[in-house]
């Protein structure tokens, strides 16, 4: 798995609706509370990031939202609170509709090569800026996207989803 991937499909991804699945504009009896990521960007941190080990400054991408056939460019800063070790992982999940196109466990370390950055990541600030393709081809039809981040101690780096659907051009 690439974690360029991984990037591009969690952070070209849109913001999670709690809406029916038959498509009513009815909001759901009971919303869960939303934890939005900092920044210009559909994501949201999957339960409240107070105690994840990286703290998210901002993630902006451009553009918001993600166009079929158009580079993406994402810029983010965050701060690490401690080093993230080899043997860090990362769960990735991403549905087409109702259907599961991946569902799989990674190591983190093993693909940062593929967003330029390396292992261990150190305590302290980072900034990334990377520019990636979005395919023109790319089926219509909403997407959900889950990342979720653990060191080798299974302390929770980060965790973030978001759901963006694309339309026919």
């Amino acid at each position: 798995m690439k974690v360029s991937s991984v990037v591009l499909a969690l952070l070209s991804a849109t913001a999670v609706s709690s809406r029916s699945l038959f498509g009513s504009s009815q909001n759901a009896l009971v919303d869960e509370p939303k934890f939005p990521v900092p920044g210009k960007n559909p994501l949201n941190f999957c339960a409240d990031p107070k105690d994840y080990i990286l703290t998210v400054d901002f993630v902006d991408l451009v553009p918001n939202p993600p166009v079929p056939g158009e580079k993406l460019t994402i810029i983010a800063n965050g701060t690490f609170s401690k080093d993230i070790d080899p043997g860090a992982t990362v769960f990735l999940q991403v549905k087409y509709g109702l259907i599961t196109l991946i569902k799989q466990e990674a190591d983190l370390c093993d693909n940062l090569g593929q967003i330029d950055l390396s292992c261990p990541l150190k305590e302290g600030a980072l900034s990334l800026v990377k520019e990636v393709d979005i395919p023109k081809q790319v089926p219509p039809g909403k997407y959900t996207v889950l990342a979720d981040v653990n060191t080798v101690d299974k302390e929770k780096v980060t965790c973030m989803e978001s759901t963006i659907t694309f339309t026919r051009q």
